[in-house]
């Protein structure tokens, strides 16, 4: 008949005491462990970049959806412009608008959805953008131009975080465009929201052509001095180009 080993105090070891016993015996109770290393790399979950590079693609998808075939290779490549949709891409609120004036064909509309694109490529906590002509914002502004109402879709482009608004001036003067147009912008601006205008009209002209203070009016004019990062693009008509040489 065996007996089990009694310690010292007399009592039998435990069952986890036996078990380490045995694994002295054996030269297996020194256990190394693996690697320590939790430095986290930009391909890791936790790591901001890898967080970021998730927000840009996401952001990307959403400008596709929202950008023109046509303009689905549109890249800014004006440092002005990269500079404001660089602060629009850290803070909206801290871009102001961005005015881009110039002839026709001189590229305004890509470099637009170009500064949107690159909003959105720098991976901005949200991206929610809407980009549309002047003609077919107030065509939707006018009473019967949306179901929902032209208050509602009214107060959607006032609230919209990024907004293009394209062709500036092609629309006809009226007294009710004039209303509608310094809503919008005079709501982007107590908000401190972004708005991204491209325009045929200059600033301001001699008195002989129209200008866009005199589109606007003296509040909107004031109002655009104070907030606008104003770029004018200038060159030979970039569609007549192509077309000459297709």
């Amino acid at each position: 008949m065996t007996h089990e080993p009694t310690t010292i105090t007399g009592q039998r070891p435990s069952m986890l005491g036996r078990i380490m016993a045995e694994l002295r015996a054996r030269g297996l109770d020194t256990i190394e462990s693996g690697p320590t290393d939790r430095t986290l790399t930009p391909d890791t979950p936790g790591h901001p970049e890898y967080h970021r590079r998730q927000r840009a693609r996401v952001a990307l998808d959403r400008w596709q959806t929202a950008a023109p075939y046509r303009y689905r290779d549109a890249t800014a490549t004006h440092p002005q412009i990269t500079a404001w949709a660089d602060r629009a891409a850290a803070d909206i609120r801290d871009a102001g608008f961005l005015v881009l004036t110039g002839p026709v064909g001189t590229g305004k509309t890509h470099q637009a959805y170009g500064a949107l694109r690159h909003i959105a490529a720098a991976g901005p906590a949200r991206f929610e953008m809407l980009a549309t002509t002047a003609p077919d914002m107030y065509g939707l502004l006018r009473p019967g131009g949306s179901e929902k109402g032209s208050e509602h879709e009214l107060r959607r482009l006032c609230r919209m975080p990024l907004l293009l608004l394209d062709d500036l001036g092609t629309e006809k003067l009226s007294e009710w465009t004039e209303e509608a147009t310094y809503r919008l912008l005079n709501e982007r601006y107590n908000a401190c929201l972004p708005l991204i205008i491209t325009t045929n009209l200059p600033i301001r002209s001699d008195g002989a052509t129209r200008d866009l203070v005199t589109r606007l009016g003296e509040r909107l004019a004031s109002r655009l001095a104070q907030a606008a990062t104003l770029v004018h693009l200038d060159g030979p008509d970039a569609r007549r180009q192509h077309r000459g040489t297709a």
